[in-house]
């Protein structure tokens, strides 16, 4: 399945689904985190900001992928399937790290003061992987059946709206691989 960086509404065309149902379900707690990890990235793009630090890294990247892997198989999850939803989850992170740093570069006056320290950050990716790793552990027959991509609608449409075009594009990037 391609990307999906797109609203509710052409989210529910691309999967071929209908209007997305409003009851809170299954997978909600497990976009959330996505979503507070897609939010976050506002704090890792203005630690970037203005330093050598690339938005892509490699090795980090593979640290990360490497880290769940790990923690996938001690939770009893497909170490492969973990990582393929974590690339998106990164995948996610480096494109509202783009987006602000474009933003950025075309409004200066928007750019950011303070410059957080990524040690500092770190802890809550790690506390939010956490969270979608047990998520993916307690939704596993969910996400291998049928209704998964319905409900994935629904849990993206409940918790985009809350959020600005930018972010709701991160969180389409961060989900695709989440329905087996």
């Amino acid at each position: 399945m391609r990307p999906l960086i797109v609203g509710g509404a052409a989210l529910a065309a691309v999967l071929g689904l209908g209007a997305p149902a409003q009851a809170e379900g299954a997978l909600d707690p497990l976009v959330g985190s996505a979503a507070q990890r897609v939010v976050l990235s506002d704090q890792v793009a203005a630690a970037k900001w203005g330093t050598d630090s690339p938005i892509e890294d490699p090795e980090r990247e593979q640290q990360v992928l490497d880290g769940v892997a790990a923690d996938a198989a001690e939770l009893g999850l497909d170490p492969e399937e973990a990582k393929r939803v974590f690339r998106d989850q990164i995948e996610a992170s480096k494109l509202v790290q783009r987006g602000l740093h474009a933003y950025w570069t075309a409004h200066p006056d928007q750019q950011p003061t303070e410059r957080p320290d990524l040690g500092e950050i770190r802890p809550e990716l790690d506390r939010l992987g956490d969270e979608i790793l047990l998520a993916l552990r307690d939704t596993d027959e969910l996400r291998d059946g049928p209704s998964c991509p319905g409900d994935l609608l629904g849990a993206y449409a409940h918790t985009a709206s809350g959020l600005g075009v930018l972010h709701q594009a991160g969180l389409g990037r961060a989900i695709p691989s989440i329905c087996s």
